[in-house]
C-alpha cells in the first residue's frame, strides 16, 4: 500500500484529509491558516466554480492555485455529486442522459458532459481530477442503479480519452495531473464489482468509493469495506465524502487513504469542536454556558493557533456576540484536529 502521493504541488502523505473549499475558499479561513493547520490539500467543486465562471476570473493567475494563494495540492470534484443532490433528488432541476447532465440553474440551462468536466478541471490547474460519474443514493432501485453504473463506466472512458488528449497538450514540461475514477453501484455488491473491474481495465491513477455512504443515518461499513477490497493496493483509494472521525478510522483500516468532507468546517461554525484524548477523541459545544469562565484551551493536546492563544471562555464569548472571528478560530482548531488525526493514523 502506498504511503505518499506525488502531485504537481507537493507530496501528500497518506492517509490525508482534504477539507472542502467548494468555491475556491474554505469558509472563514485563508491559505495561511490552512497551512498552519497542517492541511495538505483542498477539494474544490467543478460544477459550482463553473456556474461562477471562475475560469474567466483566474486567467491572469495561471490557475486556481495562484488565485487562492494556495501552493499545496488541489483535488477537483467532477460535479458528479451534484448529479445526485440537484437532479436525482430534485428532477425539476435538470435532466440526465447518456450525453451528460443538463442543470437548470439560475434561469439557465447548463450542460455538463464528461468532456466539459475534464476540460474545466484542467483549466483550473488541478492536481487530481475526478471523472464525471452518475452519483446515486444507495436506496435507489436496482434498474436505476444499473443505469448509473453503465453511465459511470461510459463517462469514465470518455473522460480518460479527453484527459489524455488535453493534458498532453497543456503540460508544458510539467507532469500531467492525476486522474481518478469513481466506483458506483449502491449497496449491490455485484454492481460494485462489475463497475470496479471495468474502471480498472480502463486504467486510472486512483479509485474512489462513490455514492452516498450513509443510509437511514447509518454508515454503510459493509459496502464501503467491500469496495476497498476490489481496488488495487498500488493505487490510492479515496473515500469520497467520508468525514466523521470514527468513519475515517474505520475506512483507514479498510485501506482508504484520502478523505474529504464539510464536517470539520461546518461543525466549527455550529460551535461543535473536536478534542483529542490520547488515542480517542470527543467533542464539545462551545456555546454551552459551562464554558463562560473556562480558562482552558479547547484541547490541551492541540497545538493549533486557537488553542495556543485563546481560552474556551473567549471562544464562547465570540460566538455569543456573533463576531466573525469565532468562525475562523473554531475552524482552525477543527482542521488541526483532523490533520492530527491523519498523523496518528499514518
Amino acid at each position: 500500500m502506498i504511503k505518499t502521493l506525488k502531485t504537481n504541488h507537493g507530496t501528500v502523505t497518506l492517509p490525508s484529509f482534504f477539507p472542502d473549499g467548494t468555491l475556491g475558499v474554505v469558509r472563514g479561513v485563508d491559505s495561511i491558516d490552512l497551512e498552519n493547520a497542517q492541511v495538505e490539500g483542498l477539494v474544490i467543486n467543478t460544477f459550482h466554480l463553473m456556474t461562477n465562471k471562475i475560469d474567466q476570473k483566474i486567467k491572469k493567475f495561471k490557475g486556481i492555485h495562484g488565485f487562492m494563494n494556495w501552493q499545496r495540492s488541489v483535488i477537483t470534484d467532477s460535479g458528479g455529486f451534484q448529479v445526485m443532490s440537484l437532479v436525482h433528488d430534485h428532477p425539476e432541476m435538470g435532466k440526465i442522459s447518456d450525453q451528460g447532465i443538463t442543470f437548470k440553474w439560475n434561469g439557465e440551462k447548463i450542460l455538463l458532459t464528461p468532456e466539459k468536466s475534464i476540460e474545466f478541471q484542467l483549466k483550473l490547474g488541478t492536481d487530481i481530477a475526478i471523472v464525471l460519474d452518475d452519483c446515486v443514493r444507495p436506496e435507489m432501485g436496482l434498474e436505476d442503479q444499473k443505469k448509473s453504473v453503465e453511465r459511470t463506466i461510459s463517462w469514465a472512458k470518455r473522460s480518460k480519452t479527453e484527459f489524455d488528449l488535453l493534458a498532453s497538450q497543456g503540460t508544458s514540461g510539467k507532469a500531467k495531473p492525476l486522474l481518478f475514477s469513481v466506483v458506483q453501484g449502491g449497496n449491490n455488491k455485484k454492481l460494485r464489482k462489475y463497475c470496479a473491474e471495468e474502471l480498472i481495465q480502463i486504467g486510472f491513477d486512483g479509485y474512489c468509493f462513490g455514492g452516498f455512504p450513509v443510509q437511514n443515518g447509518k454508515f454503510l461499513s459493509e459496502i464501503v469495506g467491500y469496495v476497498a477490497k476490489l481496488l488495487p493496493d498500488d493505487k490510492p483509494k479515496y473515500a469520497l465524502g467520508v468525514g466523521k472521525p470514527e468513519n475515517i478510522v474505520e475506512c483507514v483500516q479498510f485501506g482508504y487513504q484520502i478523505f474529504d468532507c464539510v464536517i470539520p468546517t461546518r461543525e466549527a461554525r455550529h460551535q461543535k469542536l473536536y478534542i483529542h484524548e490520547g488515542k480517542s477523541y470527543s467533542n464539545i459545544n462551545i456555546g454551552r454556558g459551562i464554558y463562560v469562565q473556562d480558562k482552558n484551551p479547547i484541547s490541551k493536546n492541540c497545538d493549533c493557533h486557537t488553542c495556543k492563544n485563546f481560552s474556551r471562555a473567549y471562544l464562547h464569548h465570540l460566538f455569543k456576540i456573533k463576531d466573525s472571528s469565532a468562525f475562523r478560530l473554531a475552524t482552525i482548531h477543527n482542521l488541526r484536529f483532523y490533520s492530527m488525526l491523519m498523523e496518528a493514523l499514518k
